[in-house]
């Protein structure tokens, strides 16, 4: 997503009423951060990743395809274009095709570069590639989003996680599925908005602020995704999502798809950005490699 956005014209819709089972009090919170430490204490501090053989692992597209339909945020000055340089046969009889395509770093399926929200930080061609390259964990909040879909990821999304799959290791990648990719490429169904140039109304679901801390500060997660336009919600106004993972030096992948065909643990991700000298920000390829009987 781009960092600029204009004064709101458009009210926002009402936020619709909190979806019953997000867990607020107190007691059930502080019950599941004893476990989590538990469970973290009885795994030496680090959860050991499960090892497996590529060349026999089923590989799963992240990425929807660049062309005349894919979403950028509202603000961007243009999308994605192509142009045809040369289609047809040669003097010498073979054929031959080559064409020029141009395109904002924020748009369809890219990364996150922490400069992006951080002056002076690590920019897409600095990202080491071990932040790109490794375990992917994935959280569903499909349920609450059903309900909600201004929904922002909460701290007991991530620690009920932890109960069920284990904790979450340094240097994972994790994701988080909505499933809002399914509304992928209707502009309007998949921002809240089509308006140009007006952020005012988005709508869409992103990571709320506590549980992007707990990611970032206490697992010191490699990575952080969503099948979204955004890591924050649409209706946000500060991006605290963003300015959390940017001061972290943490990069972080937006508008995935497929994110329900990747298991909950097990799997890995390669996620390789074009490798833009000084960019914020860079058209993504991501896959997920899932071991068999996944």
């Amino acid at each position: 997503m781009l960092c600029f956005r204009p004064s709101p014209f458009v009210a926002s819709p009402a936020p619709l009423q909190q979806p019953s089972h997000r867990l607020r009090r107190p007691r059930v919170v502080s019950c599941l951060l004893a476990l989590s430490a538990l469970l973290i204490a009885a795994n030496g501090g680090v959860a050991s990743a499960e090892t497996f053989d590529p060349s026999r692992a089923r590989m799963v597209d992240l990425t929807h395809p660049f062309d005349v339909n894919t979403i950028y945020w509202p603000t961007s000055p243009s999308g994605f274009g192509y142009a045809s340089i040369s289609r047809g046969r040669s003097e010498g009889g073979w054929f031959y095709a080559a064409g020029a395509f141009q395109a904002p770093e924020h748009g369809g399926t890219h990364i996150d570069a922490p400069e992006h929200f951080a002056e002076g930080g690590t920019t897409v061609d600095q990202i080491p590639l071990s932040r790109l390259i490794a375990p992917v964990f994935v959280i569903d909040v499909t349920a609450a989003v059903m309900s909600d879909p201004d929904y922002e990821v909460q701290l007991t999304d991530v620690m009920g996680f932890e109960v069920r799959y284990g904790p979450i290791p340094k240097g994972g990648i994790v994701l988080v599925r909505t499933d809002w990719s399914r509304r992928w490429p209707d502009k309007r169904a998949y921002l809240g908005d089509d308006t140009p140039g007006e952020t005012s109304g988005l709508n869409f679901p992103g990571f709320g602020e506590a549980a992007m801390k707990m990611l970032v500060e206490q697992r010191a997660v490699g990575a952080v995704g969503l099948d979204t336009a955004s890591l924050d919600p649409g209706k946000s106004t500060e991006f605290l999502a963003h300015r959390i993972t940017a001061a972290a030096g943490v990069p972080g992948f937006e508008n995935l798809m497929n994110l329900d065909q990747v298991p909950a643990k097990g799997a890995w991700m390669i996620a390789l950005p074009m490798k833009i000298g000084g960019g914020s920000g860079a058209p993504l390829r991501a896959i997920a490699l899932i071991p068999e009987g996944r």
